[in-house]
């Protein structure tokens, strides 16, 4: 292959990748989309005729990601065919894609795409269960999944080896196009969950999939509120990890809780506050907003959360509520200007003392702010107490 190129790409032999031999090559090379025809079909149907091959088909599925060395290319067909055809799909891969689900059950491309996934709930007997449906909706392959729906004879709502229906594939990996087709289905459940929980609208909140949760909000018949096993709903999920959009996209509907509490009673703004999201907070303590000084199992209210780990954004946003307690006390007796000071975080300490917390309320074991400010060696502290 080197030889073939004339120069033009070395070999790093240490990370076993194939460079362009000078970045003026690739800039000319990136200029000129003519010197190559639609690239990714014809990636796409390489790797398909060989999925298709005799060779791959008796091949067992009992072959793991690890065993599959000596093949590299079926490693590489497995999981990329679909990119790809994603970004360019020939009428010649689309007959190939059909092809190959023809002969799909347990055909070991599907192992190899689900060892790939971080979390693995399957079986190897369950691997019939991933169709070529599952597969297309995984990757975004509207086209195809148009073409598989008006075949007929296929489950729409069938779950997969790890419980996941097409509308999950297609949901948790945010192909718009896929979800918005098999919505448009009337036989089509968006409310399935995964072993997890999980529902398709859980996922895209917690990936931050705006498009998508559109889309699933726009049915009527899903539910905004459903729980997973630690009883955290969607806006739960997506204000943890700080995702704004989705947050203002769930408070726009009229049936969702806010205010819903998880297996240890945390809110959304619990958790918002905790990871120190401020637009998050701002949303969720708008007009008709939320409790803001709930507290959790352990006796913990969001300024709390905030102020232990030092958010002094979030802080200073949930002191400006006026039925907030800047005093309270969690399960061991700490209050929120304890938690700063044992942790350090300076700022918070100033903002609630500008409050006019108590400096010398110990915790149930005597200790106040002031002793955990000097045990953790913060001696200029001690004029501010």
């Amino acid at each position: 292959m080197i030889s073939c190129w004339q120069g033009l790409v070395v070999l790093d032999k240490e990370g076993s990748i194939v460079l362009l031999v000078h970045f003026i090559l690739r800039e000319y090379l990136s200029g000129r989309p003519d010197l190559f025809q639609r690239p990714h079909s014809v990636i796409s149907e390489t790797c398909l005729a060989y999925l298709n091959s005799q060779q791959v088909m008796n091949i067992s599925a009992t072959l793991s990601l690890l065993d599959s060395q000596p093949f590299p290319f079926l490693r590489y067909s497995a999981l990329h065919w679909g990119t790809h055809g994603k970004k360019e799909l020939s009428d010649d891969a689309k007959s190939l894609a059909l092809r190959l689900f023809r002969q799909y059950n347990n055909h070991i491309s599907i192992r190899l795409l689900l060892e790939s996934r971080p979390v693995r709930f399957y079986q190897l007997s369950y691997l019939s269960l991933f169709t070529g449906l599952h597969r297309t909706s995984f990757f975004g392959l509207v086209e195809i999944v148009k073409s598989l729906i008006e075949t007929g004879g296929l489950d729409i709502n069938q779950g997969g080896p790890m419980g996941i229906t097409p509308l999950g594939w297609a949901a948790r990996n945010g192909h718009e196009g896929v979800v918005q087709l098999l919505l448009g289905q009337g036989n089509v459940n968006p409310n399935t969950v995964d072993p997890a929980g999980l529902t398709q609208l859980t996922w895209a909140a917690a990936n931050g999939l705006q498009g998508v949760v559109r889309l699933l909000l726009g049915r009527g018949d899903i539910n905004p509120n459903t729980q997973d096993r630690l009883d955290r709903t969607p806006l739960s999920h997506a204000a943890t990890i700080g995702h704004e959009g989705v947050v203002r996209l769930l408070l726009g509907r009229g049936d969702i809780n806010p205010d819903s509490v998880d297996h240890v009673h945390q809110t959304p703004l619990s958790h918002a506050a905790m990871n120190g999201h401020e637009g998050v907070v701002r949303l969720l303590l708008g007009p008709g907003g939320v409790s803001p000084d709930r507290l959790d199992k352990l006796g913990r209210t969001p300024l709390l959360y905030a102020a232990r780990s030092g958010h002094e954004g979030v802080s200073r946003l949930l002191l400006g509520q006026w039925n907030v307690n800047p005093d309270s006390v969690d399960w061991v007796g700490r209050t929120p200007l304890s938690q700063a000071a044992y942790n350090g975080h300076e700022g918070v300490v100033q903002l609630l003392l500008g409050r006019g917390v108590d400096p010398d309320k110990p915790d149930h074991g005597g200790r106040t702010p002031l002793a955990y400010a000097a045990w953790n060696g913060q001696v200029e502290w001690c004029s501010y107490y």
